[in-house]
């Protein structure tokens, strides 16, 4: 089983006509934006959280990478008729197709990560320069942590951060 490709115009005749949609980014992300009527499974959670009940299904990420990645498992899990959604969300929009949007969600958890880890490795290396070489550490540090995030797939620094109160909100879709 594959996923056949829609344009964003064929997947918006298709939802009208009963398809479901569904986004397999992150519940962040989809928080942020989505395309109304969007159900939100993650990628990783497609095979034990979809109900695929026979009707035809089409899934979308943010570019159409992360659905082309997780292609066949989706396939699988969809019982039925696949879609993919090509070029994603950003197609969609290009197509100039409506999105909503959550203006008070935070950002994307790895986003927190991009900037607190670049933060981190700045400072280490600032402070490592002007004070002290032991501060060089800390830049280590959080190259390993990465390096190990990426071998992995468990980043500590994304969980910690979802920790933080401006992520753990009551649900903003209301």
């Amino acid at each position: 089983m594959s996923l056949h490709p829609l344009t964003p115009e064929d997947a918006k005749l298709r939802i009208a006509g009963g398809a479901r949609l569904v986004d397999v980014r992150e519940r962040d992300e989809h928080l942020r934006e989505r395309i109304a009527g969007a159900a939100c499974v993650p990628a990783a959670r497609v095979p034990q959280d979809l109900d695929a009940e026979g009707s035809e299904i089409i899934f979308h990420c943010r570019s159409g990478a992360r659905t082309a990645a997780h292609a066949p498992q989706l396939a699988g899990a969809a019982g039925g008729t696949a879609y993919v959604l090509a070029g994603g969300i950003e197609a969609w929009k290009k197509a100039g197709f409506e999105t909503q949007r959550t203006p008070k969600a935070p950002i994307e958890i790895m986003r927190q990560v991009q900037m607190t880890a670049g933060g981190l490795v700045l400072a280490g290396v600032v402070l490592g320069v002007a004070v002290a070489p032991e501060f060089f550490a800390l830049s280590a540090f959080v190259g390993a942590g990465l390096f190990f995030a990426g071998a992995t797939g468990w980043c500590g620094m994304a969980k910690l951060l979802a920790l933080m109160p401006w992520n753990r909100q009551p649900s903003l879709l209301g």
